[in-house]
């Protein structure tokens, strides 16, 4: 996911995709734990997706806090 199509969304959409890349992370670490993942490089890139998303809230959840 790149940062750009991120920081288009609004506080709300990034707390929903926040969820579904937990979710997702979630899910790739229990296949990788059963045996049941091919594609291992998947898992280091939903961190960073992940990471991505919490890091334009924090900056989105800082820049309304200056404004009030």
């Amino acid at each position: 996911m790149k940062a750009r199509e991120l920081k288009e969304m609004s506080e709300a959409e990034l707390r929903q995709k926040e969820k579904e890349i937990t979710e997702q992370l979630f899910n790739l670490k229990f296949q990788h734990a059963t045996g049941q993942l091919e594609n291992t490089a998947r898992l280091p890139q939903v961190r960073k997706d992940l990471a991505r998303v919490k890091t334009l809230l924090r900056e989105k959840v800082l820049a309304g806090a200056k404004g009030k």
